[in-house]
């Protein structure tokens, strides 16, 4: 008889919701940041300007703009913490999108944008903002096919040196900078922290 295999225990890997908190809501989204690979996995579309139809395999070199999702909610992205060496995943609920898309507008940060999460940038601005709202979306005319409540953005870029890297495709997505924290830790530092709050929390997680 083939001898026992020893069990394996199963590596559990943390999934965190991110919340913005009350107190710091001017710095939910300080910038936007054109990267080569975006956390959430969706490259960005050219958006040229034909006379009949949108075409999204041309570089309109006169408007140069490009649409991307800035933000996709429940979805799932990686994250690695090097104080404690383990791997994790946060994600957004589709209220926290809405709220980071209104935030980002209302603390006039459409003008602010960064290469790679490092330099920042002038000539690119945020001329569009917008979050997917049913099958009618506009997003669908750019080849989107992504949940309702996803976070897009068009963007200008006039930035001449940019706009080569994004032409070359040395950068391909979008990758929102700001300030989060984790949902259940703010709960917990709550002055207030009652056993329904608890409750809530737990039944939203679930849900999730």
């Amino acid at each position: 008889m083939p001898k026992n295999k020893k069990k394996t225990k199963k590596k559990y890997t943390r999934i965190v919701e991110l919340i913005i908190s009350d107190d710091a809501e001017s710095l939910a989204i300080d910038a936007i940041s054109l990267v080569s690979s975006p956390a959430i996995d969706e490259n960005w579309v050219y958006m040229s300007n034909p006379k009949n139809n949108l075409t999204m395999s041309k570089v309109d070199e006169e408007k140069k703009t490009i649409i991307s999702p800035a933000l996709i909610p429940n979805k799932n992205i990686y994250r690695y913490d090097a104080a404690t060496d383990s791997d994790y995943y946060v994600y957004f609920a589709r209220d926290t999108v809405k709220q980071a898309s209104e935030l980002y507008l209302r603390h006039n940060n459409h003008h602010k944008a960064t290469l790679e999460h490092t330099d920042r940038i002038a000539g690119i601005l945020t001329v569009e903002s917008w979050v997917k709202a049913g099958d009618s979306d506009k997003s669908k005319l750019y080849g989107f096919d992504l949940p309702d409540g996803t976070w897009f953005v068009s963007m200008k870029v006039e930035n001449p040196e940019v706009w080569a890297l994004v032409k070359e495709n040395k950068i391909s997505g979008l990758s929102i900078e700001g300030y989060f924290v984790d949902k259940v830790e703010q709960m917990q530092k709550s002055t207030t922290f009652t056993n329904e709050k608890i409750l809530t929390a737990l039944k939203e997680l679930l849900n999730e």
